[in-house]
């Protein structure tokens, strides 16, 4: 049985920088249906830059599976909710529950921060992302941003726990 680990870390970490590197490859190749071409991954980067995803405002976790690096998520606070941003599981980790994970770990933070619902947008070529958050709870609403690539939109609601008074450090 694998063992899952997260932690907080900056965006410009090494190991952040490698995977946020990663996902943004896969998200370029599945998008256009091709290998990404040389720059395009730096510029969809550029586009779409991690570095706010730091406290107090945002964070930015990475997961271990066995102490390998095998993913990451992140965590945007806006006004009265948080955005769910960033979830990427390597593929060599896939099916081992990184997703899961993921998602318990920032659930987690943004409980403990007194988040009350999270929100995400993602794209209907990512048919593996929105069947995690269908089965973690999150449901599709109406659009509630214009963004580019944003074509499903989905919230969770996330009631208070007893246990939960502070987020995770």
């Amino acid at each position: 049985m694998s063992t899952w680990t997260t932690h907080r870390t900056a965006p410009d970490s090494a190991d952040a920088r490698a995977v946020l590197r990663e996902y943004m490859a896969e998200m370029v190749r599945r998008w256009h249906g091709r290998p990404e071409r040389p720059g395009e991954v730096s510029a969809a980067l550029a586009e779409s830059p991690s570095d706010d995803l730091i406290p107090p405002t945002g964070l930015l976790l990475l997961a271990r599976r066995d102490g390998h690096l095998a993913g990451c998520a992140g965590l945007r606070r806006r006004p009265g909710w948080a955005e769910l941003t960033r979830v990427y599981v390597r593929p060599a980790h896939r099916g081992a529950g990184g997703g899961a994970a993921l998602l318990a770990a920032v659930e987690a933070y943004a409980r403990g921060a007194g988040v009350d619902r999270i929100r995400l947008d993602t794209r209907s070529d990512l048919v593996e992302a929105r069947a995690l958050y269908a089965r973690h709870g999150y449901r599709e609403i109406p659009a509630f941003n214009a963004g580019r690539y944003a074509q499903h939109w989905f919230e969770k609601p996330l009631p208070a726990r007893v246990d939960d008074t502070r987020a995770p450090r």
